[in-house]
């Protein structure tokens, strides 16, 4: 037998099929407590979406650490091989809206929660290792550079490119972003990177600057743009639906983690500053380590109470990992659980999702909207004399050691930074096919910018990462802005 279908007060209804009305043609009545509560639900079901990362899929599944690296960091989950941790990763698109197309030409967010009998650890990373600016107070306009214009309404070229020319430390994103890998097939198929710079610490107290590399056992598979529009005309959710039908049928996709590891001593000297967002660590400086298999293996049951209520918050570390200097980690380890709160409110790390699952949380929260807190006669401050919880003797990360005056400085400049020089040996590294598909893939979005400084402004930086690289797209750009004017 069925349960009983009863309001959210727990009465049962004896009708969920006709609205109660004052005689059969009469007007509807107020009292109908199942017909108002029904709307008034539904009025509120929607809450607001990410102002990035909106459009997005998820899925559970857990860590398994295969390689012995406890010698770099006293993590709890990454103590042992054959120790196993549950995750629950979202991905995403991030500057489309939550109807958006999955097949377009963005970068995508891998954001993975581990559930760890130490707390939650959230590392909020992306399928590229380097991103378009290196520090917060330009993210804002970033974004709304890229997103729709509020006079038309559209997302329009002259608006990303002309923030593009005012920031020429977006050379080496955008020649990632506009070259093969730009569209991935599927989730399944692309690597996720913590982007960031991270530290571990030891059980001696060592620390290490670490970044976070996910390389997708599935391979690397792409779409070009021709392929991309075909994808999108026929299925707008095409990583969605793969995702979601691949964990069903039993296809668990997995993903194998490497890690580069830098002794603290050496980043002072190291030719890049090791903390700028928009430069890699070259691999022959710094090899992969390899830590472990990420697998998925179970969908949500309900998509909006587990990936569009998903929190994820850079500054949920566990001992034995802690930030860096990275000024984009810095914003965001703010900016991330800000948006959450905003979004979901001040108790959204209640939510399943969201909860610790290994271990469980004790402070002193109490109130605010959706509080669902059982300490009862419990204090509700710290110290205390009645046996509440009490801090630890110990600190999850090491210190960084700091000197200096405060004020707004540019980020710190080391022997081979500059804004172009590891574009141009991207664009090196190619070959000639993956070249010219990338001149073809900026050609066509460059040359549809209206004001000519601008795109002069943008061909310079490619012309500083690469002269072949400029003159090349400086063409194509010409070619197709004549055939226009024609």
């Amino acid at each position: 037998m069925p349960k009983n279908l009863t309001t959210e007060s727990g009465a049962p209804i004896a009708d969920n099929q006709n609205s109660a009305s004052a005689g059969e043609y009469g007007p509807l009545l107020i009292q109908d407590q199942q017909l108002l509560e029904k709307l008034a639900r539904f009025n509120r079901e929607r809450i607001p979406e990410r102002v990035v990362h909106a459009r997005g899929s998820g899925a559970y599944g857990y860590f398994e650490v295969t390689d012995e690296v406890a010698k770099y960091t006293r993590a709890d989950f990454l103590s042992e091989i054959g120790k196993r941790t549950e995750v629950f990763l979202r991905f995403s698109t991030v500057a489309g809206n939550l109807g958006a197309n999955d097949a377009v030409r963005d970068p995508r967010g891998f954001a993975l929660k581990f559930y760890t009998a130490e707390g939650n650890y959230d590392l909020v990373g992306n399928n590229t290792p380097v991103f378009f600016i290196k520090d917060p107070l330009k993210f804002p306009d970033f974004i709304h550079s890229q997103k729709r214009d509020p006079f038309t309404g559209i997302t329009e070229a002259d608006n990303v490119w002309d923030f593009w020319a005012h920031a020429p430390e977006a050379t080496h994103q955008i020649t990632w972003l506009f070259g093969d890998r730009g569209i991935p097939a599927s989730y399944r198929h692309m690597n996720g990177y913590g982007s960031h710079t991270y530290q571990w610490v030891n059980e001696s107290g060592e620390a290490f600057w670490v970044k976070y590399h996910f390389k997708t056992n599935q391979g690397v598979r792409s779409l070009d743009g021709a392929q991309a529009a075909e994808v999108v005309g026929g299925d707008a959710d095409s990583h969605q639906r793969d995702l979601h039908q691949a964990i069903e049928r039993g296809v668990f996709p997995s993903w194998t983690l490497y890690v580069q590891l830098m002794p603290v001593a050496e980043a002072a000297e190291y030719r890049f500053n090791p903390f700028d967002l928009t430069k890699v660590w070259p691999h022959a400086d710094y090899p992969l380590v390899k830590v472990g298999r990420l697998v998925l293996n179970r969908n949500p049951e309900n998509v909006f109470a587990e990936v569009e209520q998903a929190a994820f918050s850079p500054n949920n570390f566990v001992p034995g990992i802690g930030p860096s200097p990275d000024k984009m980690l810095q914003g965001r380890l703010f900016a991330y659980a800000d948006a959450q709160r905003y979004r979901l409110g001040v108790n959204h790390t209640l939510l399943a999702v969201n909860a610790p699952k290994a271990t469980e949380a004790n402070n002193y929260g109490r109130d605010g909207l959706s509080a669902v807190n059982k300490a009862g006669r419990g204090k509700n401050y710290e110290p205390n004399s009645y046996e509440g919880p009490a801090q630890t003797d110990r600190a999850l990360a090491a210190p960084v050691a700091l000197n200096g005056y405060t004020g707004g400085y540019p980020t710190p400049a080391h022997t081979k930074d500059d804004d172009f020089f590891q574009a141009g040996e991207l664009y090196r590294l190619m070959s000639e096919g993956e070249r010219s598909r990338l001149i073809d893939n900026l050609a066509g979005f460059l040359a549809q910018v209206g004001r000519e400084d601008v795109i002069e402004r943008n061909l310079a930086h490619f012309h500083a990462a690469d002269q072949e690289y400029g003159s090349r797209l400086a063409a194509a750009v010409a070619k197709l802005r004549a055939g226009d004017e024609g």
